[in-house]
């Protein structure tokens, strides 16, 4: 039987004692001051951050890899959660946050990070609400939902239509409804 020195015994517990609290940690609830759709969305990142885990430790993806989708994953849960305390609603909307050098994935036409504003909107798709700093600057979007984009949209249409012309001018429709489309057949 081999006899362990003493300070061996010691790494061996500490590294028991870490892959416990490791676990314990990983399997604690969503906080419980947020209601169940804020509660899905952390618990959502949760996984997310699991699966990422999961993949580094099968050495399926490199450092630099799980390096961004941690941070990622930790700008949106910080975005989360700062967006619900402000609002008090259990509500988060769809959130896309990116590196100055993924602002391709999202923009045809990206802005420049200098020019972007707080609450600012964006090809009538994304509202910015900030950059996040987790290892590296995470810039937030939130995708606008539809009934937002019809809005900035009509509201950018009548913008731009001269002085006295409605946006029904020219419509045939009486009840001042969008014409139905044909497709040829």
């Amino acid at each position: 039987m081999c006899s362990l020195s003493g300070s061996v015994r010691f790494a061996l517990s500490a590294i028991v004692v870490l892959i416990i609290a490791g676990v314990a940690f990983g399997q604690r609830q969503p906080e419980p001051a947020f209601g169940p759709v804020v509660s899905a969305y952390l618990g959502y990142l949760s996984n997310e951050q699991e699966v990422v885990d999961d993949r580094a430790s099968r050495r399926e993806i490199t450092s630099a890899y799980y390096r961004r989708n941690s941070n990622r994953i930790h700008a949106l849960r910080q975005t989360a959660v700062r967006l619900v305390r402000q609002s008090g609603n259990d509500y988060v909307p769809e959130l896309e946050a990116v590196a100055v050098d993924e602002f391709r994935t999202i923009f045809e036409r990206p802005p420049q990070p200098a020019a972007l504003r707080v609450n600012e909107v964006f090809d009538n798709k994304f509202r910015f609400l900030g950059s996040v700093h987790t290892g590296e600057t995470f810039y937030v979007f939130a995708r606008l939902d539809p009934y937002e984009q019809a809005d900035l949209i009509q509201r950018s249409a009548k913008s731009v239509a001269p002085a006295g012309v409605t946006a029904n001018a020219g419509s045939d429709n009486a009840t001042g409804n969008r014409a139905r489309r044909v497709i040829p057949r």
